[in-house]
């Protein structure tokens, strides 16, 4: 079983919804679902399960960066039989049209990174969301009312807002895959989705803008998420 989650097989469910930061985890258990119960506490990593109208799911956080959602979602496909996990996170964007707090659903998710080389000595560099999830999602956030964008997305190993030149660097991705916004987990979760024969889906919140010089508070990125977290869970 799993050296990262002393969780019980039966205390997580087929679902998982995937924050990186383990206090949304538990703000999504608290304020969204009944009756929930912590099950994870290894690392911090906090995870719980509960229900969402009548459904079981499971709240995981995933931890920051490809390493560390690498090693959760193998775990949780592997060893406790999830069929299906939805990131639910924060980017960056790169699109001139994006605003704050925007919802989007990432179609694929490109990284520079050696991720899937390191795995299995393949060079891949794109790794594409669940056709089936996405479309569940689509049909959700329609049903809610909920705009979103759906775009493919770079999956990047340095926080971004810390380069020197982040135009030389947004100048190396290719052309054609118009990558609208940044973050650090999905192109981890699909590949290990892919690997496994499981399914995967990212939805993300706008949080700051290379182009518009503007960034939210923590106040303001807690309520703007509830949105996407809504669509996640309504699809369950």
């Amino acid at each position: 079983m799993s050296i990262h989650c002393n969780a019980k097989l039966e205390d997580i469910e087929k679902t998982v919804l995937m924050p990186g930061d383990p206090l949304r985890a538990k703000y999504i258990a608290e304020n969204f679902l009944n009756n929930h119960r912590l099950v994870n506490t290894v690392r911090n990593m906090l995870a719980y399960t509960g229900t969402y109208k009548g459904k079981p799911v499971t709240i995981f956080s995933s931890g920051m960066g490809m390493p560390s959602m690498g090693i959760y979602s193998y775990e949780l496909f592997k060893f406790y039989n999830v069929e299906r996990i939805i990131r639910i996170g924060s980017c960056g964007a790169y699109d001139e049209s994006l605003n704050l707090f925007d919802t989007i659903l990432v179609n694929n998710s490109y990284t520079e990174g050696n991720f899937a080389f390191e795995w299995s000595e393949k060079e891949e560099h794109i790794a594409c969301s669940s056709t089936t999830l996405n479309n569940q999602i689509e049909k959700v956030a329609k049903n809610l009312g909920i705009k979103y964008i759906k775009g493919n997305t770079l999956c990047n190993d340095c926080f971004d807002g810390y380069l020197d030149d982040i135009q030389s660097f947004i100048n190396r991705f290719p052309k054609e895959l118009n990558i609208i916004a940044c973050e650090m987990e999905a192109f981890a979760l699909f590949y290990m989705a892919k690997y496994l024969k499981k399914d995967a889906a990212c939805l993300l919140t706008v949080v700051d803008s290379h182009y518009k010089n503007l960034e939210s508070t923590p106040e303001e990125r807690e309520r703007s998420l509830n949105d996407m977290i809504k669509i996640a869970l309504e699809s369950v």
